[in-house]
């Protein structure tokens, strides 16, 4: 009996992630990227590593923007060596701290002449009690958003130089999970809800920063849109995070979800594909369209983010670039 439950779970388990990865969207455009500058955050792993290889070998120079220097050189060697191209750079990054952001921003713009493609993937599952950083924002507010949007803000005249250009800001489907945004970021009113919860969050304010940042970039040539990449098996779950829920969700990651190679189709979809050039402020899962929660295409909504983020972030005149 518990032979025959065990085998028709294991068979049923197969068959689920046969068929999903057989109906998961494929980035089909044979685009190359020589001479294009491109940087993706977070590419020390996951669908980061994956985004930046597949990038690397199209031509481009690729730089690797990661909190860990060790780690990430490894990934570049490995691509370096697989793709053949040396024009794969690792430099540092840590999107929770706005110093680091601000650094980096800095080290970009007196280094390079244009840039073509850029890739917030950086991101975390948020710990099961409240962190706030040094700069006063709760983790994982601050990785996900806080530290990609003041990077982009910085970026943005370098990206209009180069038009056309592309941001492309990795969300997820968790936002659907969402009724309202809570606007007391850093908790100090309301008690920390718990990690999915701010994830959920997170990934909300990716898609309404997409959306403002999609009506400030009009007429410019620099075109931005969000994705979700689909269910992954990648190490986010577990990163700062050791609570049941996220050994439950590693292991149904694991065990149905896709390889890292096939999560990255859709952001590299979006970095490459002619067919959504003239896209932007659009929300994309298996390389095509949807339709995001209706709380994520409020564009009043998405306006008060951005102006609360400027202000949480102390974005001066001279880092904006709208």
């Amino acid at each position: 009996m518990w032979l025959w439950v065990a085998a028709t779970t294991v068979g049923f388990v197969i068959a689920v992630k046969v068929v999903y990865n057989l109906r998961s969207g494929r980035c089909r455009s044979q685009v190359k990227l020589v001479g294009k500058t491109v940087i993706v955050t977070g590419a020390s792993a996951g669908i980061g590593k994956e985004t930046a290889r597949d990038l690397a070998e199209r031509g481009a120079r690729v730089i690797l923007a990661c909190r860990n220097l060790e780690k990430a050189q490894k990934v570049a060697d490995d691509i370096i060596n697989s793709t053949g191209n040396g024009q794969v750079l690792v430099r540092q990054l840590d999107t929770s701290d706005l110093k680091s952001v601000r650094k980096f921003a800095k080290e970009i713009l007196a280094t390079e002449k244009h840039l073509d493609i850029l890739v917030n993937n950086a991101g975390m599952s948020g710990p099961t009690t409240k962190k706030i950083t040094s700069d006063g924002l709760e983790l994982t507010m601050a990785t996900n958003h806080f530290g990609h949007f003041l990077l982009t803000n910085m970026l943005l005249g370098l990206l209009k130089s180069s038009a056309p250009s592309r941001i492309i800001n990795v969300s997820s489907a968790a936002h659907y999970f969402c009724k309202e945004l809570n606007l007391d970021f850093n908790f100090e009113k309301k008690p920390y809800a718990g990690s999915l919860f701010v994830y959920s969050q997170s990934k909300l304010a990716n898609n309404l920063f997409t959306l403002e940042l999609s009506e400030k970039l009009k007429g410019s040539g620099v075109t931005t849109n969000c994705l979700h990449p689909g269910v992954v098996n990648t190490e986010i779950t577990l990163k700062e995070n050791k609570g049941i829920l996220n050994y439950i969700f590693s292991f149904f990651f694991w065990s149905m979800g896709k390889d890292e190679t096939l999560g990255a189709q859709t952001t590299i979809h979006l970095a490459v594909s002619e067919e959504v050039a003239n896209e932007s402020g659009k929300y994309f899962t298996d390389c095509k369209i949807i339709k995001p929660s209706d709380i994520a295409n409020d564009k009043g909504l998405a306006k008060k983010l951005w102006e609360i983020s400027e202000d949480l972030v102390g974005l001066s005149q001279e880092e904006k670039n709208y």
